[in-house]
């Protein structure tokens, strides 16, 4: 009988990718997607025949409980978030509600309707916030700055506190940057590998770009449900860091973007400085010992091949969307 998984936020670029790992591996895949018209499934489309989905929200009990029972999954995934930081101060209730509200309804549904079942929570570095120390390990103490990553240290703290107390096989994985060609073009790293794309292919764009020396520790967002799917093969459940270890800065993305794509950066690209993001994290860099020890991780694809991919994947990406519109317009 194959394995089932549950994922929510099958939609958003981690969910996606990690369905077609599972599906690779002989699952039964199934994901809970809002009720709401503004939900999109581009990114899980080419699969859609494949996945078996429910309706629901993290912000309703009643529904996650009905995708437990429908779904009656080995294992659960909740990657389910509002992730930027500037979009959680616009509405922190509703990113308190999401990320750590959401969590806990969801542990709670899991303690009733299928305690055996093996969860993952999707956390973040945010949860470090102003580090008191670099790299970070899971025993980093936690200082969010943003109503979503408080949200998400408290998601953490519950899921460590329904695997101490009510015995569920309950992981946190502390999940540093990471990035792909399903990424949404609201965050730099799409926006510079799209810009990239564009200029290469003649459109009439120019990139501008706030702070370059902003750092990041960036990885590849397959690496990273691999180890998410690693975690819950673990007999004991734990929490582990998923970092690159190396943190590069949005001014060498774009060297290696442009680079890559023959470009000139004076020529095509416009600086200048942004006010600080509100509760912006610092010094963020991850130390994945314990996930290389345990579970055998390490990120198969470095800094430099990430970036090129991007580019690569955008400019065909544009060249069809061109090729596409020319067809419809002879």
């Amino acid at each position: 009988m194959s394995p089932r998984a549950l994922i929510t936020g099958i939609s958003g670029q981690d969910g996606s990718y990690l369905a077609d790992f599972l599906l690779e591996r002989g699952y039964e895949v199934h994901g809970l997607v809002r009720r709401s018209p503004a939900e999109r499934l581009e990114r899980i489309e080419h699969i859609g025949e494949k996945l078996r989905l429910h309706r629901g929200d993290l912000l309703d009990e009643a529904s996650l409980r009905g995708a437990l029972r429908a779904a009656a999954p080995d294992e659960i995934y909740n990657l389910a978030a509002v992730t930027e930081a500037p979009a959680t101060w616009s509405a922190p209730v509703l990113a308190a509600e999401v990320n750590g509200l959401g969590a806990t309804r969801l542990l709670e549904a899991v303690r009733d309707v299928c305690p055996q079942a093996r969860f993952f929570q999707g956390s973040c570095a945010e949860i470090f916030g102003r580090a008191a120390e670099a790299p970070q390990t899971e025993r980093t103490p936690l200082h969010p700055g943003s109503p979503g990553a408080a949200a998400k240290a408290y998601a953490h703290a519950m899921t460590g506190a329904y695997r101490e107390t009510h015995g569920l096989h309950a992981s946190s994985g502390i999940l540093y940057n990471h990035t792909s060609p399903r990424r949404g073009v609201q965050f730099v790293t799409r926006r510079i590998t799209w810009h990239a794309a564009a200029i290469k292919l003649g459109l009439p764009v120019r990139l501008r770009l706030g702070d370059l020396e902003a750092e990041r520790d960036w990885g590849f967002a397959i690496d990273y449900v691999h180890a998410m799917w690693l975690v819950l093969q673990q007999d004991e459940p734990e929490d582990f860091v998923i970092a690159s270890g190396t943190a590069h800065s949005v001014r060498e993305w774009l060297e290696v973007a442009f680079d890559h794509a023959g470009l000139s950066v004076q020529e095509h690209v416009e600086t200048g400085t942004s006010p600080p993001r509100p509760g912006e994290s610092e010094h963020l860099v991850g130390d994945a010992s314990k996930a290389k020890q345990v579970l055998g991780w390490a990120p198969d694809v470095g800094f430099e091949d990430l970036v090129r991919l991007m580019v690569e994947a955008d400019y065909a990406l544009l060249r069809h969307e061109l090729s596409r519109q020319g067809t419809a317009h002879r």
